[in-house]
C-alpha cells in the first residue's frame, strides 16, 4: 500500500529541436480527467497552428489511472514515450503535453520516440518534484452535544478539516494520513461506544 507519492509542485516547460521540428513540452499538475480535458482544449486552441498536440497523464496515489495519446503521430511514437518518462520518474497527478511544429523533414519512428522522450525529460527536469503523503477522507456525522469529543479526536489525529457544518446534526470532513487510518478507525470505534456518531471512510 502506498503511503506517499511523487508529483510536481507547479507547471514547468521544456523544448527539444531536431531537423527543423520543434517539440514544446509542458508538465502540469492535475487532479482529475475533467481538468485534463479542459487543459488539453485550451492548449489545442492556443497552439492551433501546430501539427500535433500529444500527451500522457497519470492520476491517483496508486498511479492506476493513466492514458497516452499520439494525436496522429505513428502509433506508439509520442504518447508512449511521454508516459514512459512519467513512469520512469514515478510521477502521478501530472499531465505532460508535447506540441510538435513540423520542420519539413521526417524523423522516422526512432527519431520521433527520442524527440518526445527528450522533450518530456526536459519539462520534468525543469519542474520541482515533491513527495506528498497519501491521505484518507473521513466523514463524521454527530450530535451537537458530542462536538467536544469529535473535535478532541480531530486534534488527537492532527486531522486536516476540509469541510464542517454545525447544525442540530453536525457533519465534519477530515483528512488523515493513510498510514494512520487503522489508528483513526480504532479511536472512532472506541468513541462511538459512548457517543452517537456515524462514520464513513473514503
Amino acid at each position: 500500500m502506498q503511503f506517499t507519492f511523487k508529483t510536481i509542485k507547479a507547471q514547468s516547460s521544456g523544448i527539444y529541436k531536431e531537423k527543423g521540428s520543434k517539440f514544446l513540452s509542458f508538465a502540469i499538475p492535475v487532479q482529475s480527467v475533467e481538468q485534463i480535458k479542459d487543459i488539453l482544449q485550451a492548449y489545442r486552441a492556443e497552439y492551433y497552428d501546430a501539427r500535433h498536440v500529444c500527451y500522457a497523464y497519470v492520476l491517483g496515489s496508486e498511479r492506476d489511472q493513466f492514458r497516452a495519446n499520439d494525436d496522429g503521430e505513428p502509433s506508439g511514437t509520442a504518447g508512449k514515450p511521454i508516459l514512459g518518462q512519467l513512469n520512469s520518474y514515478e510521477l502521478t497527478d501530472v499531465l505532460i503535453i508535447v506540441i510538435r511544429y513540423f520542420g519539413g523533414v521526417l524523423l522516422g519512428t526512432g527519431g520521433l520516440i527520442t524527440a518526445y522522450k527528450e522533450a518530456t525529460i526536459d519539462a520534468i527536469n525543469n519542474s520541482m518534484i515533491e513527495e506528498k503523503i497519501v491521505k484518507t477522507e473521513i466523514t463524521i456525522r454527530f450530535d451537537y452535544l458530542t462536538m467536544n469529543d469529535v473535535m478532541g479526536f480531530c486534534k488527537q489525529m492532527n486531522a486536516q478539516i476540509i469541510d464542517q457544518q454545525f447544525n442540530n446534526e453536525c457533519t465534519i470532513r477530515i483528512l488523515v494520513p493513510k498510514s494512520e487510518e487503522e489508528i483513526a478507525q480504532a479511536r472512532l470505534e472506541k468513541l462511538s461506544i459512548h457517543t452517537p456518531i456515524h462514520v464513513h471512510f473514503g
